[in-house]
């Protein structure tokens, strides 16, 4: 059983059906006028939660920010539609229809006095005085109370860049052997026999010396051998760098959106000029 403590709680909670099934956000509240007790609910019910459908709460529970209802959610959303009085009163001819509706006998507790004047719309800042609030105002099925427009969002997205380590470069030096060949001109000298004629012009040269005798002529022949040098001299200079360049890469994501529409008959006039 919920009190008027309690009241203050009640608008705003997500009402639960018997089984735990979620219905909706609370609307409205409405007090018993002679005990100040929370009497009625409006669950927001329908598409868009644009439906309010009216359930007693003698037998709920408010469990934090839920509250829990002993009914199924098909029955309460056919409640019947009721029409409120002068002042957010809901007439006790509609409250019989209601406690009909979900089997209840009468709008009380036994041994509790009769209402004398029905039950009365409690302001949600009020904590259960049983006075007469203002007209009944719109709520988001997901949040407090708003104004009679309804907000529609949508996510946009946001596309940065941000700079990370792609890889390393290092210059390493290693030596290799190769063979390098070379064809080098060398002069060689050769021994070579001539034999001439003794003439007038060489008798006195050829007629020197003994007669007869054993003779020796040595000859020294020199030839020239490539001889092979290596020096090591610096060919270049070889630097390590970078450059930037830009390229273009496309990036996908999904964005949900939030889309309103209408049911019934009505004259929507979104997009005219």
């Amino acid at each position: 059983m919920l009190n008027e403590s309690q009241a203050p709680h009640i608008v705003g909670a997500t009402a639960y059906g018997a089984g735990g099934a979620k219905i909706g956000k609370v609307g409205q509240l409405f007090l018993d006028d002679a005990t100040g007790r929370p009497e009625f609910v409006t669950v927001n019910t329908g598409l868009f939660g644009t439906k309010e459908s009216f359930v007693p709460v003698s037998d709920a529970e408010l469990d934090g920010s839920n509250l829990r209802l002993p009914y199924e959610k098909d029955l309460i959303k056919g409640a019947p539609q009721v029409d409120l009085e002068g002042g957010g009163h809901l007439p006790e001819g509609e409250e019989e229809r209601l406690y009909a509706h979900y089997g209840l006998g009468s709008g009380y507790l036994a041994g509790d006095p009769a209402p004398p004047a029905g039950t009365g719309y409690a302001d949600p800042g009020l904590t259960g005085t049983g006075t007469t609030g203002t007209a009944p105002v719109g709520h988001d099925t997901s949040g407090p109370s708003t104004d009679d427009a309804m907000t529609r969002s949508e996510e946009r997205l946001n596309v940065g860049k941000t700079s990370q380590e792609a890889g390393r470069v290092r210059l390493r030096k290693y030596v290799t052997t190769e063979t390098e060949t070379h064809t080098v001109p060398v002069t060689k000298e050769r021994a070579v026999v001539e034999s001439e004629p003794v003439t007038g012009d060489n008798l006195d040269d050829a007629l020197d010396g003994p007669a007869i005798s054993e003779e020796e002529h040595e000859v020294v022949l020199n030839e020239e051998r490539p001889v092979v040098g290596k020096t090591t001299e610096p060919v270049e200079r070889v630097r390590l760098g970078k450059e930037t360049s830009v390229e273009e890469e496309t990036v996908s994501e999904e964005v949900r959106k939030e889309h309103i529409e209408v049911e019934g008959d009505v004259d929507d006039r979104r997009g005219r000029p």
